[in-house]
């Protein structure tokens, strides 16, 4: 389902449906308009369940690079574990000026890397081995950097303790993947105004984690394709938009005359590829545009 390119009429109500005003649905092989109002109620489905939600902050906008900051796993029925962390290393002002975490409040108040690092393992692996979906805000930054920092402090990675990182639901893919016409930023402010999520104090990892978990729902209740597949399906379907994705940025830089190899993996980067420059985490730089050729004339099918 999309926001409809042309005039249509409500498959609910029979009235007229401005171009861009109403909803394109795909039922049974063929595309329905509504009126936001009109949409039919979505099924239940996975975002009804327990969900957990994962946020950072960091030093940098390379994960193979930055350190850990501030951290929030939240869950859906009220819980809530917060992590401040003494990175070790001089905190940028660019950052700083991001998420608000000084050098000087880090080292007072943050605690070792390493104790954090494995308390935030351990939630993220029981929440996952449980086969609960976690939501992640552009999870190749936040999942990518969380790995290397396991790494770089002697601690087993979370894909050594649960074998696969799935069931990830990445609300920014699923957006780019569903409403791939739509023009604008894509970052999470820009998607909380757009779902109609409230956010206040973004890039504090709490307020993020639980944005981003609201917007996870949205899209779900907003797209049935999203909200009734299983979490395992809607998983590997995000690898494959992932990808696409991928691959049709780097099509779209290439005709810019611009160097860009495709980051590969998701919902944690593949280290083969080295960091690149550009908008890495959304928190830190502007969604990168869509390249307009690649978009096809009609929405396609999502499963």
């Amino acid at each position: 389902m999309a926001t409809n390119r042309f005039p249509g009429t409500c498959k609910t109500c029979g009235q007229q449906v401005s171009a861009e005003a109403g909803e394109l649905r795909k039922e049974q092989g063929s595309w329905a308009v509504y009126h936001a109002e009109c949409l039919p109620a979505a099924g239940p489905g996975w975002h009804t369940g327990l969900l957990g939600s994962y946020d950072c902050e960091t030093t940098g906008r390379d994960p193979l690079e930055a350190r850990l900051v501030s951290a929030s796993f939240v869950t859906s029925d009220g819980h809530r574990h917060d992590f401040l962390v003494d990175p070790g290393v001089e905190i940028p002002l660019e950052t700083t000026a991001v998420h608000g975490i000084t050098t000087e409040y880090a080292r007072e108040h943050g605690s070792a890397p390493t104790a954090a690092l494995e308390r935030i393992a351990e939630l993220l692996a029981a929440h996952l081995s449980a086969g609960q979906p976690l939501v992640v805000f552009n999870a190749p930054y936040d999942l990518t950097l969380l790995e290397v920092e396991l790494e770089r402090h002697g601690l087993r990675s979370l894909v050594e303790r649960v074998g696969r990182i799935a069931p990830v639901v990445d609300p920014l893919v699923i957006d780019k993947a569903v409403d791939r016409f739509r023009k604008g930023k894509r970052n999470l402010e820009s998607q909380c105004a757009h779902y109609g999520v409230h956010i206040e104090g973004a890039h504090d990892a709490a307020v993020d984690a639980i944005a981003a978990m609201e917007v996870a729902k949205a899209l779900a209740e907003r797209y049935p394709e999203v909200g009734q597949a299983t979490p395992d399906d809607l998983h590997r379907r995000q690898e494959e938009w992932k990808e696409a994705s991928e691959r049709d940025f780097a099509a779209y830089r290439q005709r810019r005359g611009e160097e860009y190899v495709p980051e590969p993996g998701w919902p944690v980067r593949q280290r083969s590829v080295p960091h690149q420059a550009g908008p890495v985490h959304e928190a830190l730089s502007e969604a990168r545009p869509e390249p307009e050729a690649a978009v096809p004339d009609v929405p396609g099918a999502l499963f």
